[in-house]
This record gives C-alpha cells, structure tokens and sequence, in this order.
C-alpha cells in the first residue's frame, strides 16, 4: 500500500486502519489524517490475502509517513475469530 509516489509534501499524525474479512480475503481501510491541519488527510483501500499480509500494510504505510504506534488505531472484523489462532 503506497500512498504517494509523486512528491506531495503532507503530515500525517494519525492512522485509522479496518481489517475486513470478506470472501477468504482480508480487505484494507486505511484513512490518515493531520489532527494540527484537518485539510491534509488521504484514504485508501487494498485487499491482502492474509490477516498477516493486511498487518503488514498498515505497518508500511504507518512507516511511510513516520505515524508513531501510539497514534495508530486498528479495528479487526472477522467471521470466525478463532481461525488463525493458536489455542
């Protein structure tokens, strides 16, 4: 998930990030916002085909723009919770 190639000069402070569970795939909702200037924020949307490979998007894009952990809010929705678990 890359946001930006071209040269768009932004700061992002904030990650809001979905991992959706639909049809055996896992699909991305990323929207990243500017909480000093509300004008710079920027969404987008990918499918991965494992909840580890959704992970590790957010992970990159969080790395892209240098978003700090504790400014990064994640939300999992899943069919079967369980699956993938080791219990």
């Amino acid at each position: 998930m890359n946001f930006f190639n071209r040269g768009a000069n932004f700061t992002f402070t904030r990650l809001h990030a979905r991992i959706i569970e639909e049809d055996g795939a896992f699909t991305v909702r990323v929207r990243m916002l500017n909480h000093l200037n509300l004008e710079e924020s920027a969404f987008g949307e990918e499918i991965a085909a494992t909840i580890d490979m959704a992970s590790l998007m957010i992970e990159s894009v969080a790395n892209q723009f240098s978003i700090s952990k504790n400014c990064i809010s994640i939300k999992i929705f899943m069919n079967n919770f369980k699956d993938g678990t080791l219990h």
